[in-house]
């Protein structure tokens, strides 16, 4: 029996994007792009909304978390950094269609800020996906928040998790180690603004993060670590993640680059 025609479609893109990391020029182009879009010059991440709420993210990575929403199906995605709230409500809408073809119960969204701005923070109490959405203000790694959110997730069948407050190596590893062990199995670690470690000196040097002091940083010893010392999530099985370069080389252009980290 031959491939169904949505499969050989898949195959199709498998042997594309194979291709990408092989083509300098293409490699070449992305990097430039990236260098030209950053904050500072074109400041490009801070054009676009979701259903109404500017979010801070480069489409091509809003792009790849709905198909890994859609895959994965979480009924929880925790998020570390709120901002204005875009990709809150991101999350909600995708949950909210999954709750709407049957294919998950009574999801939600938890945001997690040290500071959520009172116009922010109304914005987000008005919207229609308002009942989606948790706000819980502190920081992400304080003892007290890190238990509330635990006691959250125990209420939920598959979890979800995207980092992006702090940037710096040590905050990022401490949300590693308090909230990566909340991952289903099958489900994903997004740690946003990895590109950091990457990026030209000039988009950093004004901010307390930078090249060996990133997200990225961060991944790489935490992955280092689990490798070291196996550990086990909270549904009591082994811990272990694995870089998702497909999602990465399909898309080109990320802010994420070794920031999807899929729950194996």
């Amino acid at each position: 029996m031959g491939k169904s025609p949505h499969q050989q479609f898949q195959d199709d893109i498998d042997a594309r994007v194979s291709r990408y990391r092989e083509s300098p020029a293409l490699q070449e182009a992305t990097s430039g792009f990236f260098n030209q879009i950053g904050i500072g010059k074109a400041d490009y991440v801070y054009n676009f909304h979701w259903l109404g709420i500017p979010i801070i993210q480069i489409p091509q990575d809003i792009q790849a978390m709905q198909e890994i929403i859609w895959q994965t199906k979480p009924d929880l995605i925790i998020e570390t950094g709120v901002a204005w709230g875009g990709s809150l409500v991101f999350s909600a809408s995708m949950l909210t269609l999954l709750e709407s073809f049957g294919q998950i119960d009574k999801a939600e969204v938890v945001g997690v800020d040290i500071e959520i701005r009172p116009h922010n923070r109304k914005a987000l109490s008005e919207h229609p996906l308002a009942k989606k959405i948790t706000l819980i203000e502190g920081s992400s790694i304080e003892a007290g928040i890190v238990s509330e959110v635990r006691r959250i997730a125990a209420r939920h069948q598959r979890v979800m998790l995207c980092l992006d407050s702090n940037h710096t190596h040590e905050h990022v590893l401490a949300e590693l180690e308090a909230y990566a062990p909340l991952v289903s199995s099958g489900c994903y670690c997004m740690v946003g603004d990895t590109i950091i470690e990457d990026a030209p000196e000039s988009m950093t040097s004004h901010r307390p993060w930078g090249k060996g002091n990133s997200p990225k940083s961060a991944v790489f010893e935490y992955l280092r670590r689990l490798d070291a010392s196996p550990q086990r999530g909270e549904d009591g099985q082994l811990l272990k993640f694995g870089v998702d370069q497909m999602t990465e080389n399909k898309i080109l252009l990320t802010g994420s680059p070794s920031g999807y980290l899929k729950r194996v």
